[in-house]
């Protein structure tokens, strides 16, 4: 069978003609890619035009022309760019009917799925044969007709349902910050510090002193429900990774609205604080125990020069 790279082959008419022939037609039935014979024309002058048959794969493109020695030559076509492959989304027991480009990308990918699932592309994980990375591509993961690729990652309604207050703790924080009351003394706060206390193994806080933020992730705080949080700042992502025992949410910072902290009464080494996620105050997680001396430069990577308005 007379074959094609992706690099050109011209053969003359004879000898397509010749090796066209030559083709055992049996080759298909042992797991052979079928071929077809495709003509190529050509006017003699004076005379009938000549056809050349070129056994080519099912499928492959090729497009006939004449050389400069007066031969008809077949050239074959990279058809590979327009293939698709319709595959599924699955997302929390979800499932979505997709159909892309072969040669699409993971990042493609993800925008795609924020549309079906609201997940913030810089939120997901693609699971496919293992994690697969926003560069690669589904030609690359080798992505075939029905496969199933899992989507993991959380809403920013995910997250804030984790902390959300109740209607009788919001109706109190809300007539605490019109007595200005400070916030560790408001009664929603009271109650989460006088439960938790402080804990064993949060990092040492310095009062009136201004610290850059650490290398490692700030650990040893907590969040309203009493469960121990860790802050990690990926700022070549503009990223704050929000961690728990049960998971990891990372939020992108602009989509944080307002950073608000006040220091905790009897122990103004450290600080309550609260990073507002939506557009209104309830939608706040508070977070308990944050050394005093990374607050402003906590504010400073999640608000930049914003905070100053």
């Amino acid at each position: 069978m007379i074959s094609f790279s992706k690099s050109q082959k011209f053969l003359s008419t004879s000898t397509m003609a010749t090796e066209a022939e030559s083709v055992d037609t049996g080759a298909a039935g042992d797991g052979a890619v079928e071929s077809k014979p495709v003509a190529c024309t050509a006017d003699s002058e004076g005379g009938p035009a000549e056809q050349a048959p070129v056994t080519v794969p099912e499928g492959a493109g090729v497009s006939c022309m004449t050389s400069d020695m007066g031969n008809i030559v077949a050239q074959e076509t990279d058809t590979s760019s327009s293939e698709t492959v319709d595959f599924k989304v699955i997302f929390n027991k979800q499932k979505f009917d997709v159909s892309m480009q072969l040669d699409s990308t993971i990042e493609e990918l993800k925008a795609k799925t924020q549309i079906l699932t609201g997940v913030p592309p810089q939120m997901q994980k693609i699971m496919y044969r293992g994690l697969a990375k926003d560069q690669q591509t589904l030609r690359e993961l080798k992505v075939t007709k029905g496969a199933k690729i899992m989507v993991v990652g959380s809403t920013l309604n995910d997250v804030l349902s984790v902390t959300a207050p109740s209607e009788k703790e919001l109706k109190e924080e809300t007539k605490a910050t019109v007595s200005k009351e400070p916030l560790s003394q408001q009664k929603v706060h009271k109650k989460v510090l006088d439960k938790y206390g402080k804990p064993d193994d949060v990092l040492p806080g310095i009062k009136n002193h201004r610290e850059p933020l650490p290398p490692a992730p700030l650990s040893g705080m907590y969040n309203k429900s009493g469960n121990k949080v860790r802050l990690t700042f990926k700022l070549e992502a503009d990223q704050v990774w929000i961690g728990t025992k049960e998971r990891t949410d990372k939020i992108p910072m602009n989509s944080i609205k307002l950073v608000v902290s006040e220091p905790i009464d009897g122990h103004e080494d450290y600080h309550l604080m609260g990073l507002q996620l939506g557009p209104t105050e309830a939608s706040r997680y508070w977070i308990y125990w944050v050394p005093a001396q990374y607050v402003e430069a906590i504010k400073d990577a999640i608000l930049g020069k914003w905070q100053l308005f």
